[in-house]
């Protein structure tokens, strides 16, 4: 991956207002990915939309264990919207 690519996770913390723990919880609870090159961790810039969803979570003073339980019923009401939408593409076939 190319270092342009990866953000800073200390820069990324003091833009956003929040604590290095709190990025290095959420990667423990593998809801983001980062990257550690020469002792320095980083955030891949794929990761950053994500992780901002997650600190507007973290803001409402909801726990990580709420984080996760609320991003994995994010994750599955996607998929379900994805499902439907294939479906009625499938159905438009038929119907024409």
């Amino acid at each position: 991956m190319k270092t342009a690519e990866l953000i800073a996770a200390n820069d990324f913390c003091v833009y956003h207002n929040v604590e290095y723990t709190f990025i290095t919880s959420l990667h423990e609870a593998g809801l983001v990915e980062i990257t550690i090159i020469n002792e320095t961790t980083f955030i891949p810039q794929a990761e950053l939309q994500k992780l901002e969803k997650l600190i507007s979570l973290h803001e409402l003073d909801i726990n990580i264990a709420g984080i996760e339980a609320i991003s994995h019923l994010l994750e599955r009401v996607e998929k379900l919207q994805e499902d439907m939408r294939y479906l009625k593409n499938r159905l438009r076939l038929y119907e024409d």
